[in-house]
């Protein structure tokens, strides 16, 4: 039986290399086999671990799962989009769409979206803080960004936070979806390009400001 104090000095030790060991292996069986076919003696053993030493660390699956998506939000969230205010609208949003492209298209980036929109209804605070700390927060950035170039006179926005969703789901057009459903593997850069210069232009032919 794994004792309270035990769970104490595991819980305060968040940087520790054991934690991050358990989570790197229990992520892959997340990723293989989704969260009901995860079980902790299938995270153990990849992880390297005892199932003793599992369940000092974490309580069940659910708290390991939950810790995972919190740790895939602070990393989305370290992304540096280069959002200067003074750049021009066309070359932002290029740089942006390839770059949060490659980032929700990426091998592994898709499986952990999957994983949690399976387990979302069932752990809605875990989808919530998935989509708040990273789909959310990218588009506040973008949507800030679109209020600068405004403000600047180079858009003509009503709604700058609209848009920006706008330009993030059309930059997912034809790659996304058929990615994070399995029917094709990652986007090339070479194609990620093509969609995002499409979306660029479409988004300009709307917002452009007219002189």
């Amino acid at each position: 039986m794994v004792t309270q104090s035990h769970l104490t000095v595991a819980s305060g030790d968040e940087d520790s290399a054991k934690r991050h060991q358990i989570m790197d292996g229990a992520r892959r069986v997340f990723m293989d086999l989704g969260f009901d076919g995860a079980s902790m003696n299938e995270i153990a053993r990849a992880a390297g671990v005892s199932k003793g030493t599992l369940y000092v660390y974490f309580t069940d699956k659910n708290r390991l799962f939950e810790a995972i998506v919190e740790q895939e939000s602070l990393e989305h969230g370290k992304k540096a989009f280069n959002f200067d205010p003074a750049q021009d609208a066309e070359t932002s949003l290029r740089a942006f769409g390839r770059a949060y492209l490659e980032i929700v298209c990426r091998p592994d980036g898709g499986s952990a979206v999957r994983t949690v929109m399976a387990i979302a209804e069932r752990m809605p605070d875990v989808g919530r803080r998935f989509y708040d700390h990273v789909i959310a927060h990218t588009m506040r950035l973008l949507g800030d960004y679109l209020a600068a170039r405004v403000k600047a006179g180079e858009l003509a926005i009503d709604d700058c936070y609209l848009a920006g969703a706008q330009f993030m789901m059309m930059c997912q057009a034809t790659l996304f979806q058929p990615y994070v459903f399995q029917v094709k593997p990652a986007p090339t850069k070479k194609e990620i390009a093509t969609v995002v210069d499409s979306a660029t232009r479409v988004f300009l032919a709307g917002y452009r400001a007219k002189n």
